[in-house]
């Protein structure tokens, strides 16, 4: 079983927000909760099976600084990064 940690990134595999970009918030057993700063916030965040999401092993540099200085997430910051990873991951396909 891969190890799944609060700040990684993960694509939605499944579902109407299929291909969607997220942050783990929080990750049980079978569950993960998800939030992408606009329509899934810190206060609403969407629980989903890990079975259909696809796990990016990469904590982005802000989400990383924020736990470890143990400052709360923003929806603003989350939004931000990611937007950021959609085009990063649009001009990979580019190439």
């Amino acid at each position: 079983m891969v190890k799944i940690e609060r700040g990684m990134l993960a694509k939605s595999l499944s579902g109407h927000d299929r291909n969607r970009l997220y942050i783990i918030i929080r990750a049980e057993e079978e569950y993960v909760w998800l939030v992408d700063g606009s329509l899934r916030t810190l206060d609403k965040p969407k629980k989903k099976n890990i079975r259909h999401i696809q796990v990016i092993h990469r904590i982005p540099e802000v989400i990383k600084q924020a736990l470890e200085s143990k400052k709360p997430l923003q929806n603003e910051h989350i939004k931000q990064i990611i937007q950021s990873e959609s085009r990063n991951r649009q001009e990979d396909k580019h190439v």
